[in-house]
């Protein structure tokens, strides 16, 4: 589960920090591939000459550096196999439960060196606020993404998203029917949110679905904020980042996170269950981006193609997310079928933030976060 754990992200983003401080760093390698391309300027497959040449380009640098992808997570881990026997590159997979945040400090921490993430994959407000860290790139089906889920030069884009849910072990703890319940002395030191929302995607989209059902809104996500307050006062805040152990053992018997990764409990405990609150359907995508200064330049582009296209594409669909491309794949026939009619679908209003509003949101989580359940 992409719980992207802050204290374990930070011990071995530590390690590496001291590793780093015993030796010599690493010099990235030159970006000029065989052909003469900059790969590292590259904004499409014809920079390369084609896809073709792009393979080629990537094969040859041999290796692409991931971060903060769990196997679990959107079928990450299945989509990481694929690339691999797909082509002659070897993925490493750094920090698979690190946060966004820990995505772009390992970013900034490795720079120069060839152990740097060569692609990101974050939250929403993570990746606005650090859009010059980001390289542009359009994919080849780039058409097919609508215009409201990319940036107008590819810098980031949108790949697959979910909606906020809260997900309960049935055996354990009473049906909840809403956040109300979770108040209750049956709930207590039973209630998890994935992750810190000040660094994680997935938290900060749990607290503005909170919001939405105190009477607040994705302008003030002042009232979710109240409410994990209220919470640890109860003493049902359960400072643990959840993971499929956590649940599974019963540790975590209430979490707040994405639905298809609480979907994706019940097929291991069946007696997890599954809501998303009435009136208060957050949705949320994470978004792609490539590292401007990515090690392996070429194999990054190669891994976005990847992803964007229908065998990407469909691997998303297989792992509970909804792909970005999904409506212009289902218009092609090319989605496929069984994994899209597992997709959720929502009745009445969906919230999902505006870059304006994420920045607001992300100003007061950072400002009064810490003070709610301290």
């Amino acid at each position: 589960m992409k719980v992207r754990t802050t204290l374990v992200s930070l011990v071995a983003l530590s390690t590496i920090v001291a590793l780093g401080a015993c030796a010599a760093p690493e010099k990235k390698a030159d970006t000029t591939t065989d052909s003469g391309v900059d790969a590292a300027a590259a904004t499409s497959a014809e920079d390369f000459g084609g896809l073709d040449e792009l393979v080629k380009a990537a094969e040859a640098e041999g290796t692409l550096n991931v971060i903060a992808l769990p196997p679990d997570w959107a079928n990450y881990g299945e989509m990481i196999s694929t690339f691999e026997k797909k082509y002659d590159i070897e993925i490493n997979s750094d920090q698979p439960d690190g946060a966004s945040q820990d995505e772009i400090n390992a970013a900034n921490d490795l720079a120069g060196t060839d152990r740097a993430p060569d692609v990101f994959d974050l939250g929403q407000s993570v990746a606005l606020a650090n859009t010059d860290m980001f390289a542009p790139y359009q994919v080849e089906t780039w058409d097919d993404i609508p215009t409201e889920f990319k940036d107008p030069d590819g810098a980031w884009v949108n790949d697959y998203g979910g909606y906020m849910s809260i997900g309960y072990d049935s055996a354990k703890v009473p049906d909840v029917t809403s956040l109300a319940d979770l108040l209750k002395p049956e709930y207590k030191g039973a209630v998890a949110l994935n992750g810190d929302p000040t660094q994680a995607g997935a938290a900060f989209a749990g607290v503005v679905m909170v919001a939405l059902t105190q009477g607040g809104s994705a302008d003030d996500v002042a009232p979710g904020v109240e409410f994990f307050g209220k919470l640890k006062q109860a003493g049902n805040f359960l400072p643990v980042d959840p993971t499929p152990a956590t649940i599974e053992s019963g540790q975590t018997p209430v979490v707040i996170d994405w639905n298809y990764l609480n979907a994706g409990e019940t097929k291991k405990l069946p007696t997890w269950q599954v809501l998303v609150p009435d009136n208060a359907a957050v949705a949320g995508y994470y978004n792609q981006a490539i590292n401007k200064d990515a090690p392996h330049p070429a194999a990054a582009r190669l891994w976005q193609e990847f992803l964007y296209s229908d065998e990407g594409q469909n691997l998303y669909a297989a792992g509970g997310v909804r792909p970005v491309r999904a409506d212009a794949m289902i218009k092609a026939g090319t989605i496929d079928a069984a994994a899209a009619r597992e997709l959720p679908a929502i009745d009445g209003p969906t919230t999902i933030l505006t870059q304006a509003q994420s920045d607001a949101a992300t100003k007061y989580l950072a400002d009064n976060w810490a003070k709610a359940i301290g």
